[in-house]
């Protein structure tokens, strides 16, 4: 059928019906047929024909929803292709229920765009608009987000719009997506500031609407938002949060952009008044390095920068560490200061899919360090005044590693992607001892393990992350108050002190390998022992605390302020 070319370029035919379904393939310049950049629907993989999808059909559950609060929020990262043994929409449907009565408030989705093959991280995707058919295909993910939404759980969805995957990538024949003017670690930058740039744009502002509005999404995650070049007057991401506003004022219903960004750079989530993207928030990669460095002592890599109590203290106080001074990682100054920013501008976490699939053996925390050493993780994350995310399988220490995997069919790609992996390592000064990204047994061995949440430890370090995160609701630790965060030096112990009208909470961390001795000039006055962290699950709640007190090595404690005395 041939389509007629407007004065801007744009191609287009008007059918007068086409049935759900049906397949379809543009012909190019009467030659080479490539299926649809925006296509809804690859039923066949990246290379076979586009499908007409109708998503306005499905039958929604839950006309309304809560909206995702980020001051309440806690993430649960998930990948869709290892979470379940099925993995797909529907494995995930399966362990809702759990997640909930465990406390999370929040599903994040690793990419679904349509990639190559059936395996892979999903970073790969080269359909934007169309969700894996592996995984379930649009209905699918429709029926996730429902389910998901029908146990007051709300939804986000990781997107990429840093680049395109190099399989089964055909936008550059249909017009300048792409730009040499500026490279990125995964090939050609796409062009969001060059000639032609303003389609481009629009295309990638469209598919974050049509998540957000066809699949019922509460909020997107956007990975690795510095590989977004645009040095335009007014930036993509600015562009892009103006639009999502309007349709949440469209559609009456709250909608979260989280970014990630390592670049410490406040412009990310500053007003537009001050220059800045107003991002909702924002990743914390100094979080993670400060805690990982405190429980493991690696020092390579960008974990050169860290590795003291201060810089974890320095971290809880304002969302990031580094504000101007000097990175050793880096060879240059880093980072401006975030003071000011509310505590909700900053998710983070000890563990998720980059810090454990970007290691050569793609090991967990639990690879790494005993049960205290993840109950003084899971403490540090669950209680610091952020919004929280745990990686999947984190709340009962899952052992599988999260190896990085592919499914490609292009030869030079494999042997491109295997020698790149060894090349990234070397800077941590890993061993080579990597699993084939190729081989289908590196996928199976990232599955995850449910069983091992029926038995201890791991019984016993669920019941942990519970006890946490309903502390957590119960103090509504995501909300404003009065903070303190201070480094007992002579202990070598870390205070984390907040008042509010809900009560106030001590937490008293020691990282050390010795027991630290707490003087009463720490937290003076009268306290009850909530909870420690060596003890659970045989916690004595009506212990109140008296100074001076012993602090295991590698554990915390939490105390509650106040008089209990006439309790007894």
């Amino acid at each position: 059928m041939a389509m007629t070319k407007d004065a801007d370029g744009f191609h287009s035919v008007e059918l007068a019906a086409l049935p759900a379904h049906s397949t379809y393939l543009y012909r190019l310049e009467g030659a080479d047929e490539w299926p649809d950049p925006a296509s809804r629907s690859q039923p066949h993989g990246v290379h076979g024909p586009s499908q007409i999808v109708d998503t306005s059909s499905f039958e929604w559950k839950t006309a309304n929803w809560k909206p995702l609060e980020l001051p309440s929020a806690v993430l649960y990262e998930l990948h869709v292709g290892t979470y379940t043994p099925e993995g797909t929409f529907e494995g995930v449907i399966s362990h809702l229920d759990e997640l909930a009565e465990l406390g999370i408030t929040t599903i994040e989705i690793m990419p679904v765009a349509q990639f190559p093959g059936s395996r892979n991280w999903g970073y790969d995707g080269v359909y934007i608009f169309a969700p894996q058919n592996t995984y379930g295909g649009p209905h699918g993910l429709q029926r996730l987000v429902d389910a998901a939404h029908q146990r007051n759980l709300t939804v986000v969805l990781d997107v990429v719009y840093n680049h395109l995957g190099p399989e089964g990538n055909y936008a550059g024949k249909y017009g300048r997506y792409f730009t040499d003017r500026y490279r990125t670690p995964w090939g050609s930058a796409l062009n969001f500031d060059g000639r032609n740039s303003t389609p481009v744009r629009d295309f990638f502002i469209s598919n974050a609407l049509y998540w957000l509005e066809e699949y019922r999404f509460d909020g997107l995650r956007l990975d690795a938002i510095d590989g977004i070049r645009d040095f335009g007057a007014k930036h993509f991401l600015a562009e892009l949060k103006i639009a999502v506003d309007d349709l949440a004022r469209r559609t009456g219903r709250k909608l979260v952009l989280i970014a990630e960004s390592d670049l410490n750079d406040r412009r990310i989530l500053d007003p537009p008044e001050r220059g800045g993207y107003a991002l909702d928030t924002q990743w914390s990669d100094d979080f993670h390095h400060s805690v990982h460095t405190l429980l493991t002592g690696e020092t390579s890599g960008y974990y050169a920068d860290f590795g003291t109590l201060q810089h974890l203290a320095g971290t809880l106080r304002d969302g990031w560490f580094y504000q101007g001074q000097g990175s050793k990682f880096r060879g240059r100054k880093h980072g401006n200061s975030p003071r000011g920013l509310s505590p909700e501008h900053f998710v983070v976490c000890c563990q998720n899919h980059d810090q454990v699939g970007n290691r050569a053996r793609a090991d967990r925390l639990s690879a790494l360090v005993d049960l205290d050493g993840l109950k003084l993780a899971a403490g540090a994350t669950l209680l610091s005044p952020f919004v929280p995310m745990l990686f999947m399988g984190e709340e009962y220490g899952e052992t599988a590693p999260f190896w990085y995997f592919t499914s490609h069919e292009d030869a030079e790609l494999i042997e491109a992607v295997r020698k790149g992996r060894r090349k990234e390592f070397a800077a941590f000064g890993w061993a080579n001892e990597i699993l084939d990204p190729q081989n289908a047994e590196t996928f199976i061995a990232s599955r995850l393990k449910h069983d091992l949440k029926k038995q201890d430890p791991h019984l016993t370090l669920r019941g942990f992350y519970k006890s946490l995160l309903n502390l957590r609701k119960r103090f509504h630790l995501g909300q404003p108050a009065e903070t303190k965060i201070a480094v007992h030096e002579a202990a070598h112990a870390l205070l984390l002190l907040r008042r509010s009208a809900t009560g106030a909470l001590a937490a008293l961390f020691n990282f050390d390998a010795q027991p630290a001795e707490i003087t009463s000039d720490v937290v003076p006055g009268e306290w009850r022992v909530l909870l420690e962290s060596h003890a659970f699950p045989q916690n004595d709640p009506s212990r109140q605390w008296g100074a001076p007190l012993t602090l295991h090595p590698r554990s915390f404690v939490v105390l509650e302020e106040g008089n209990f005395n006439s309790e007894k």
